[in-house]
């Protein structure tokens, strides 16, 4: 291995290097399904693994081993290995924690294989194998939760040993190099770090390190919030072999970074972007050629030692950078000053140019008594913005120390860091973590992404303790403050300050390795003027060791805590302010770097009246015997009124600004002190609560969205944006919510959505119906089991139970729950209600199985009247009693019904199947093939949204936007109307709402009922089959219909297509609609889930009109308002699986298998085959000109039976699905 890694040193400085492109692209053109993740080993293993691209190593090992065979073919230097996911944490999606390590191994030992049979090929080209540790999928920077900020999903230390166990690995898998790569959050990194060197040191190798990571929108910054500098000087401590960006963006949008890069790092730059920017449908455009052309341009500009590619990019990309950079001399290594690097979200280089740096003191509990009673009192964001007032007073580094008696300082410390991680107005600037405790400056360095600076470490208890603590603050990636303090005591003379500084500088550069430029000495200020004759030269003692550490230890730096010279005349603000001004004046032009002062009172030297400036200088300088008598009779005439707390008592300028602008600015800056005060008085403006929302915040909220999407804002900031927000929210409910009646409940009533089904809408209008005539809602969501609902019905003593579904599985699962509750003795009233539900099913199949009384409940304007009368003592007996009757009567007219046409046999039904002449008609050939993930924005839906449906949802009848002039229900439509407007321009701009999904088209021709789908042009490996059901009752003028007669049948000889497609309003759907129900505002919950539907519609629609015009072309010209598309006034249809034309649910999961759905979108299919998220739209795409849509309606028993063997199930779970369309009594 040793001449290998110097083969690599020898290549590096003679070539540009590849790396390889992109694995999970080359997975996903596999079309691999569960099975070929699962294999032999994994087939019974309890959850899906599709998706798990890691496993594949041990499942589908000869697929990796053809990538990375594919990638060396096409030039490839460096392979990575297939572990991008492979840490334990990671795996816990799949529950594989436990096979993290054999995984890692694998995949080395694959990549291993390859490298060396293509080495023994050209031994004088060696090929390496990158260990890869990906970024795992929990961030230790960011809190998941917007309501508390100091909460971290990982820790440090977990992540640490994830990482230690997947290097350990990947070493004995027989890797070159270690690329910790896609870093989206350095403090993972940091972590990740920190793992290598460990379990470097515990095997007792030594691999190079490569860095990369990921700049994710147009601020240029990482998810976390770190500039590319930033982030560089955060990891510069890991010495790596390169530095390097990858992923999010492509080339062109990369290079400025890959630029910046380019110049100040001392270690080679890699990059690997992706294929472009995805376009609206989540394709990557860039092809090979006009990908090398970019990195070409690169390469001869000098900033590239390593290229290679990321999402997109395929063998073909790798061949096409080849030849591009060929011959390109590699970017030449700089000579960069020495300079301490430090960051926090943005670099502080100190280099021999840079002026005095300020380190606030104020964010220390010894030093400031308000921040000491903040901290004791909890008061965190009373305690931020002290911390944010020295940075803006021109803190440069903030200190911070919690070591009180009385205090838990390690879990104040971290408490106090992760929130600072949330305020990026004050995270902007490095942190210096100061305690006497070891164990909370460890704990401090935990929770830091940037490099800051440890206060402080010394040779009190020892060396071997001053070595360790180093060696961990170097493996930290921190700088560290060096007391001048040894074993004897602290050094108190110019002599002893010089011996010990050198002394530890030699042990900390010569045995532990630390860089020179990263030590800064604390030669230790002392107080002066104590009427102490040996403390009057301790001044000059400081500024005159300050001239010997710059003259004997070349690059280290100098700080102080400056307050502690003037402590003598603490009280005395305006002459402590003229001490430090006299002391940093000379302690500066001696060599002081830095200093830890209060940011906000630093006077100025040249400004203090001569009188004051004479008499400091006198004791700072001991030029007088009788200084600090001199000092001490003038103190007093230049005694203020200042106190700690001077600076606070006049509030900030926007605090006298209008309310509206006020709130604005609160939300722009995350400020929530002010934020219940503020509201109020706005509520105090405003005709109704609600306005306030619709006004001032969300106009602020769009400032935020407005920022956010011009990259003057990042992720951080608009986490705390959204939390003030959501205070202001709280704060109002009470007041919207104030006209509905405060008195006892008026029933307790329990409402689910069945297990299988996701859907919700209607329930929830139900609820907020009832809710505001006074009956308590107990909602149990959606996908509820049986046992579920009828446990809390019991431990609640509910009244009433309510089920709900749209899909028709749940009217199975709603007859289930009615059995269970007679065989579990309930008596309560069931109410059944849904789109697919109805009075005639719940008399036959539902009432049948119930005693109690059981009411199917058309919509929520129906179900105060119902459940009124359920509940009444005068009103229940009459009620149950029509109630039964009428269904007896339904029952009745059900059994008796007759088919208005009678059924004919499916030999009879497909012989009158629809006529389409294949000889003169060539169906059109579809330009796209394949599988492509879409997107689209909001904006761009809204052209594309059927309101008329929106309007229904909120029980206002009337098509749109005829409905916006109704004479009774105008008014409420426009404001309604204008609401939902309003929350789309606010999803819009702040990108939470995110429409997505995937279509593909592929080759097809019809078989009898069925198509087959080919996996390519030469159609004879069919890829799988869509089944489907034709029209069986007796048609004389009219045919049979079934969806695969206009498909091209294979005995035609005419190629065909069959498209498909899942597209979601977005995936973030549910989590929004928690957060409005955690503030109580079912509004705004059922605003977003109505909205989140129209959009999956409005989604669907567009990327139908894309496929036609763009995809499979046929319609190029085509150019149709949004009436037409509503219309369907084009050409070719869009069946979704559950619906008339298509009513086998089942169907659903050939798309999924098709597409990869779970993986390409996120959505899922749960048991009963209803989609995830709610908001979401699947079907096929069939392009001829006489598709049409249709209802099969009624099948009969010989359809069945043939269905069911085409289909591979049996015929009983054929006859549950179908159970609607069955024309004969299935029992």
């Amino acid at each position: 291995m040793a001449n290998r890694l110097q083969a690599l040193q020898q290549q590096l400085a003679q070539r540009i290097m590849i790396l390889d492109g992109g694995m999970g692209t080359m997975i996903q053109s596999y079309r691999l399904q569960e099975e070929d993740y699962r294999g032999e080993r994994f087939a019974d293993w309890h959850c899906d693994l599709k998706g798990n691209n890691d496993l594949l190593v041990l499942s589908k090992p000869e697929v990796i081993t053809a990538i990375h065979n594919d990638y060396l073919a096409a030039g490839a230097d460096i392979l990575e290995t297939n572990t991008f996911n492979a840490t334990r944490i990671a795996m816990a999606d799949y529950e594989m924690e436990a096979l993290s390590a054999e995984i890692n191994t694998a995949a080395a030992r694959l990549a291993r294989a390859c490298a060396d049979e293509w080495t023994a090929r050209t031994p004088e080209r060696p090929r390496y194998v990158a260990g890869v540790l990906g970024p795992t999928n929990r961030t230790a920077s960011i809190s998941p939760d917007v309501n508390d900020p100091a909460y971290r999903n990982v820790s440090f230390d977990q992540l640490v040993e994830a990482y230690r166990e997947s290097t350990r690995a990947l070493v004995e898998g027989g890797v070159d190099i270690i690329l910790i790569e896609t870093i989206f959050d350095t403090l993972n990194a940091k972590a990740a770090i920190f793992a290598v060197e460990t379990e470097f040191e515990a095997l007792g190798v030594t691999l190079p390190v490569m860095l990369s990571g990921t700049i994710t929108d147009a601020s240029g910054r990482t998810l976390s919030g770190q500039t590319t500098e930033a982030f560089y000087n955060s990891l510069r401590h890991a010495r790596p072999l390169s530095f390097g960006l990858n992923c999010a963006l492509g080339p062109d949008e990369l290079r400025q970074y890959v630029a910046e890069l380019s110049r100040i790092a001392e270690c080679y730059v890699t990059a690997h972007p992706n294929a472009g920017l995805p376009n609206a449908f989540g394709e990557y455009d860039l092809d090979a050629d006009e990908m090398a052309r970019q990195i070409g341009e690169w390469a001869q500009s000098g900033f590239l030692n390593i290229i290679g590619g990321c999402c997109g990019t395929t063998p073909e990309h790798i061949a096409a950078m080849v030849k591009a950079v060929d011959g390109v001399a590699p970017r030449a290594l700089p000579t960069l000053p020495v300079a301490c690097r430090l960051s926090g979200l943005e670099p502080l280089n100190i280099g021999d140019d840079t002026l005095f740096v300020n380190v606030g003191e104020r964010t220390n509990v010894t030093g400031s008594a308000k921040f000491k009673r903040l901290i004791k009192e909890e008061k965190y964001n009373e305690a931020l913005d002290v911390a944010r007032q020295q940075v803006e007073s021109g803190a440069q580094v903030i200190d911070i120390n919690m070591d009180e008696g009385m205090l838990n300082a390690e879990a104040a410390m971290v408490r106090f860091l992760n929130l600072i991680a949330g305020e990026p107005d004050i995270a902007r600037v490095p942190i210096m973590i100061d305690s006497s405790k070891w164990e909370v400056v460890e704990a401090g360095l935990k929770c830091i992404q940037g490099k800051g600076i440890v206060n402080s470490i010394s040779m009190k208890e020892g060396v071997d303790a001053f070595v360790h603590h180093a060696r961990l603050v170097r493996r930290y990636g921190a700088a560290v403050v060096v007391m001048a303090f040894d074993e004897v005591g602290q050094a108190d003379t110019r002599a002893r300050k010089i011996e010990i500084c050198r002394r530890a500088y030699h042990i900390l550069t010569e045995e532990v390795g630390f860089p020179p430029e990263d030590i800064i000495f604390d030669p230790n200020i002392f107080a002066v003027a104590t009427g102490i004759d040996e403390h009057n030269n301790y001044a000059v003692d400081f500024i005159e060791a300050c001239a010997d550490i710059k003259a004997q230890l070349p690059h280290a730096m100098i700080s102080g805590g400056v307050s502690n010279v003037s402590f003598s005349f603490r009280g005395n603000e305006p002459v402590r302010e003229a001490i430090h001004a006299v002391f940093l004046y000379y302690a500066i032009r001696n060599g002081m770097d830095m200093g830890i002062v209060n940011a906000g009172q630093l006077a100025i030297y040249d400004d203090l009246p001569a009188e004051l400036r004479d008499a400091v200088e006198d004791v700072i300088l001991n030029r007088r015997d009788d200084g600090t008598e001199r000092m001490l009779a003038i103190a007093e005439k230049y005694r203020g009124s200042k106190s700690d707390d001077d600076s606070n008592k006049a509030e900030a300028e926007w605090r006298g600004w209008p309310v509206r602008k006020r709130l604005e600015y609160a939300l722009v800056k995350g400020i929530t002190e002010f934020i219940e005060q503020d509201t109020e008085e706005a509520r105090a403006q405003s005709a109704r609560p609600i306005e306030v929302i619709e006004g001032p915040l969300m106009d602020g909220m769009n400032v935020v969205g407005d920022l956010f999407g011009a990259g003057k804002m990042f992720l951080p900031q608009v986490v705390k944006s959204a939390r003030v927000m959501k205070q202001a929210v709280a704060y109002l409910e009470p007041f919207i919510q104030a006209s509905k009646d405060q008195g006892s409940s008026a029933g307790k009533i329990l409402l689910a959505t069945v297990k299988g089904d996701v859907h919700d809408i209607g329930k929830n209008i139900v609820g907020v119906v009832l809710q505001c005539n006074n009956y308590e809602i107990i909602d149990l969501g959606v996908m509820v089991p049986t046992d579920k609902i009828l446990k809390t019905a019991r431990e609640e003593k509910v009244d009433i139970i309510g089920l709900s579904g749209l899909i028709t599985p749940s009217l199975d699962e709603m007859v289930n729950v009615a059995k269970e509750m007679e065989r579990q003795g309930f008596t309560l009233p069931l109410l059944i209600g849904g789109a697919t539900t109805s009075k005639a099913h719940t008399a036959v199949k539902i009432e049948q199985n119930y005693s109690g009384p059981t009411v199917y409940v058309q919509n929520a304007s129906r179900s105060v009247g119902v459940v009124s009368a359920l509940l009444s003592d005068t009103q229940r007996g009459d009620f149950v009693a029509r109630i039964r009757k009428e269904y007896e009567t339904v029952r009745i007219q059900h059994g008796r019904k007759k088919p208005r046409t009678p059924p004919v046999s499916l030999s009879v039904a497909r012989d009158n199947a629809m006529p389409i002449d294949w000889e003169s008609y060539t169906p059109p050939v579809a330009h796209r093939l394949g599988v492509q993930s879409v997107s689209a924005s909001i904006e761009t839906l809204r052209n594309y949204i059927d309101w008329t449906p929106f309007f229904m949802t909120w029980s206002l009848a009337g098509k749109y936007p005829n409905i916006l002039e109704d004479e009774v229900v105008g008014e409420e439509a426009k404001r309604l109307f204008a609401d939902a407007n309003a929350m789309l321009d606010t999803l819009s701009a702040n990108g939470t709402l995110n429409p997505r999904g995937v279509v593909g088209l592929f080759p097809a021709n019809r078989v009898g009922d069925d198509i087959e789908i080919y996996t390519d042009e030469r159609r004879t490996e069919v890829l799988t089959v869509s089944h489907h059901l034709r029209q069986q009752t007796e048609k004389t003028d009219f045919p049979n219909y079934c969806l695969a007669d206009v498909v091209a049948p294979k005995a035609s000889g005419k190629p065909d297509y069959l498209g498909a497609f899942a597209v979601t309003g977005g995936l973030e759907e549910d989590e929004l609609a928690a957060q409005w129900e955690a503030q109580h505002d079912d509004y705004n919950k059922i605003m977003l889930k109505a909205l989140a539907d129209r959009l999956a519609e409005a989604f669907a629609e567009y990327l139908h009109e894309r496929v036609r015009k763009v995809h499979w072309g046929y319609a190029p010209n085509e150019n149709l308002g949004n009436d037409a598309l509503i219309r369907e006034n084009y050409q070719g249809i869009r069946p979704a699986p559950g619906y008339p034309a298509c009513p086998d649910h089942t169907e659903k999961a050939t798309i999924w298998q098709l597409l990869d759905v779970d993986n390409t979108v996120g959505m899922t299919l749960t048991e009963s085959y209803a989609m995830w998220p709610g908001a979401s739209v699947s079907g096929w795409y069939f392009s001829h000109p006489d598709s049409k849509y249709f209802a099969v309606a009624q099948i009969q028993r010989d359809q069945v039976e043939d269905y069911a063997v085409r289909k591979q199930m049996p015929v009983e779970e054929i006859e549950r699905w179908l159970a609607p369309n069955l024309g004969y009594d299935a029992d």
